[in-house]
């Protein structure tokens, strides 16, 4: 039901273009409610990571589409019973855009990461992780 999806920019409309691409294909459009658009140097694995971009590169006015009645499954458990009934399998699903503008993609503030010193103290921690 989340799609996260790393791109590296190419041109304006790119991240629109794969969110709508990723929600469109066949596991995006069966059960997909979100699709995430990331930059490249976001790690899709995280989900820490991922809602830091869309925290810090997404605008909530300008960086989600939405797609209305969508493919649905019977499935999913937020589909309205009496649908389910009647063989009415329609979702909606959320695109939203967590990348930096490519307009000006050159001028956004540069990433700063602790994620090798939080690496190195866990390394070193970790016999105490039994204990907390």
């Amino acid at each position: 039901m989340l799609i996260v999806v790393s791109i590296k920019q190419q041109y304006a409309g790119h991240a629109s273009q794969a969110g709508h691409v990723a929600a469109s294909c066949q596991i995006g459009a069966l059960l997909g409610r979100y699709v995430v658009v990331v930059d490249e140097d976001i790690d899709v694995t995280n989900l820490s990571d991922v809602v830091w971009a869309v925290l810090t590169r997404s605008d909530p006015a300008s960086s989600v589409d939405i797609i209305k009645r969508a493919w649905g499954s019977p499935l999913d458990p937020r589909m309205d019973p009496a649908d389910k009934k009647n063989g009415r399998y329609l979702s909606s699903r959320a695109i939203v855009e967590a990348t930096k503008p490519f307009e000006w993609k050159d001028l956004y503030p540069i990433t700063v990461s602790n994620w090798p010193i939080v690496e190195q103290i866990r390394a070193k921690w970790e016999f105490l992780r039994n204990y907390i």
